[in-house]
């Protein structure tokens, strides 16, 4: 399964989301068998994307007071601490103080995601 989380506004709770699907939430564990997908992968928007595929200055916002300490709370979690892609990701984003959202892929032209975007990170596997 593949999640579409972006370095968005609503980034850090996407990542909680998204720790959900892979592990369960901690009321459902007693089923966490049945109501999981172990294998999910982040496709999405990540903080290394913003330069490798050219995400402008003005396409990027800020990371406030808040996503600042979400982002320290969230390296402390054991479902991030276990895959050290996603720390790295985490990382870069506190220390670069940004974030975007997938729609900044727009600015490249209205068809660039679902044409460029999507089916080059498909390709190759560029999935965490």
């Amino acid at each position: 399964m593949l999640g579409l989380p972006s370095s968005s506004a609503t980034c850090l709770p996407r990542w909680q989301i998204l720790s959900v699907y892979m592990s369960s939430s901690k009321n459902m564990s007693y089923d966490s068998a049945h109501l999981t997908t172990s294998d999910i992968k982040w496709l999405g928007v990540r903080p290394t994307d913003l330069n490798k595929y050219n995400i402008p200055p003005e396409c990027r916002i800020p990371m406030s007071d808040e996503d600042m300490r979400a982002g320290r709370k969230l390296l402390e979690e054991d479902f991030i601490k276990k895959n050290p892609a996603w720390v790295r990701e985490l990382q870069i984003m506190i220390d670069t103080k940004e974030k975007a959202e997938i729609q900044a892929l727009s600015k490249h032209g209205f068809q660039y995601l679902t044409y460029d975007y999507l089916p080059r990170k498909l390709r190759k596997g560029d999935w965490i």
